[in-house]
């Protein structure tokens, strides 16, 4: 399988999507809102991703609750924003209603907990998406979130590692540059034996002042498997973000030439998917 995940375009498979994933076998789809109206849509197209993608490919799901879930009312529970949980218990019901939710619509994997610390005067793009607090009690409450989303059969993901919260600037806009990384790493490290993270679109620049952690060797391997130790899948944020620059093709070149273990691109976009996809076919 090739190292990417890969969005599409609507609510069902359009054929030359099916052919798409057939010829090149991605590691997997994400689903987002433009997919998704019902449950009896969402299952036609989940069986229309499984007959296309290879064997052991993964279909993946920004869900988070609160104001980032693909998965809404009034056919899927609400579930709060991670900043409201209030101790273990309550993040590990929130993950195992999430794992829950998430399973029964047909995804193996969910692109949570937060880990990134809430940061006053940060940009909003964090916000309450992230567990309140100093960095042990974030990674106590996130632990207890992907526990309950493993224990509910799903992959959890932790992002925005080695961390967002500080940023000033929101990433899917443009590039953030942190002067140093300070605390933000602690919540990943506390928590580096969950199976799979979630790179941040930022530069920090005691680390590496020219790159963000996506496309930075240095990042990839100094803080998150080295400081951190990180040991697990590696998949960047989306690629398709403004933080970043280049063609389809040479974003995830760059992020994978850099460590991360898959590239994540989520727009749907026909033209962009099949380039990115040739592009990375020509490195493997």
């Amino acid at each position: 399988m090739k190292p990417v995940i890969l969005g599409v375009s609507g609510l069902s498979l359009r054929r030359e999507e099916r052919a798409l994933l057939r010829a090149h076998e991605p590691r997997g789809v994400i689903l987002f809102g433009r997919n998704i109206s019902d449950p009896q849509q969402l299952a036609a197209l989940v069986a229309e991703l499984r007959d296309a993608l290879p064997v052991g490919a993964v279909l993946m799901v920004d869900q988070e609750g609160g104001r980032v879930a693909r998965l809404r009312a009034p056919h899927w529970p609400e579930l709060p924003a991670a900043g409201t949980l209030r101790n273990e218990d309550e993040a590990y019901a929130h993950g195992l209603a999430l794992g829950g939710i998430v399973k029964a619509a047909g995804f193996d994997v969910a692109a949570a907990p937060v880990l990134d610390l809430r940061v006053k005067g940060a940009s909003h793009v964090i916000g309450d998406r992230a567990i309140s607090g100093p960095p042990e009690r974030v990674a106590a409450l996130g632990l207890r979130i992907a526990e309950g989303i493993m224990d509910a059969g799903v992959i959890p993901v932790m992002k925005h590692v080695p961390g967002h919260g500080r940023a000033l600037v929101d990433s899917h806009f443009a590039l953030p540059k942190v002067a140093e990384l300070g605390e933000d790493y602690v919540p990943f490290a506390l928590c580096r034996h969950l199976p799979w993270a979630m790179t941040a679109h930022v530069i920090y620049e005691d680390v590496d002042a020219q790159a963000a952690a996506t496309v930075s060797a240095k990042v990839i391997s100094q803080v998150i498997r080295g400081k951190i130790g990180f040991t697990g899948v590696l998949v960047s944020d989306d690629l398709a973000m403004h933080a970043l620059t280049g063609t389809p093709g040479e974003r995830a070149k760059a992020a994978l030439a850099a460590g991360c273990d898959i590239a994540l691109y989520c727009t749907g976009d026909l033209t962009d998917n099949r380039a990115l996809l040739e592009a990375v076919a020509h490195e493997c």
